[in-house]
């Protein structure tokens, strides 16, 4: 059995509780799990009781943490547990956090991939090359990843990827207007017949002379 001999509040950001035990050993404890555990000076808890808290609060801190990485924006289970572990929390104690986000609906890759594919469609499309690869770099299974993808048509996206672009370029010179515009396009992982074709609508479409062979 461990005696608390005292317990103090966090100052200023710090808002856990700690509990010291013996007169010597300390535990910090979420203020919602000191609280529910209605703690105070005197009373003995077996040492089971003790670590069952300490978990308890962990695995809030841990779910906290998380709900504010997943405020900004939806994430990826593996980019929110690799976020997780690095903020120093416990294998046991993130498995937990993720079952828990995933019961409530807040983590789900499928979920996540028609996200991403939908916000790189809105304001910043790309091929479906490239949006394989950044789904793939965010730990996506690759069957996710092929159900996501198929939805992209690389000509449409790369017409409405170039659109903006090509109003800003000279219609004077179609050598130039194809390098630039087309670095433009390659640059978002689009291939050359798309990337050609592309060009040439918008150079018709905005009044280009004769187009010359490149």
């Amino acid at each position: 059995m461990k005696k608390i001999t005292a317990i103090r509040a966090g100052k200023g950001r710090d808002r856990r509780v700690h509990v010291v035990l013996d007169g010597k050993r300390a535990v910090s404890l979420e203020a919602e799990v000191a609280g529910k555990g209605n703690l105070r000076v005197g009373q003995e808890l077996p040492e089971s009781e003790i670590e069952k808290m300490v978990g308890d609060s962990q695995f809030h801190c841990c779910l906290t943490g998380a709900a504010g990485f997943l405020a900004c924006r939806p994430r990826s289970e593996a980019e929110l547990r690799e976020r997780l572990q690095r903020r120093g929390f416990g294998g046991d104690c993130v498995q937990a956090v993720m079952a828990r986000l995933k019961e409530q609906g807040l983590v789900d890759d499928r979920t996540f991939a028609r996200f991403w594919r939908d916000n790189r469609e809105s304001f910043s499309p790309r091929s479906q090359r490239l949006t394989r690869l950044e789904l793939k770099r965010k730990g996506v299974a690759e069957d996710i990843i092929s159900k996501t993808i198929d939805a992209i048509d690389d000509e449409d996206s790369a017409y409405r990827a170039a659109l903006g672009k090509a109003r800003s370029l000279s219609y004077s010179d179609y050598r130039g207007f194809y390098r630039r515009l087309g670095g433009y396009l390659q640059r978002r992982g689009f291939n050359y017949e798309v990337i050609r074709h592309t060009v040439g609508v918008l150079w018709r479409e905005g009044g280009g002379g004769r187009e010359s062979s490149l």
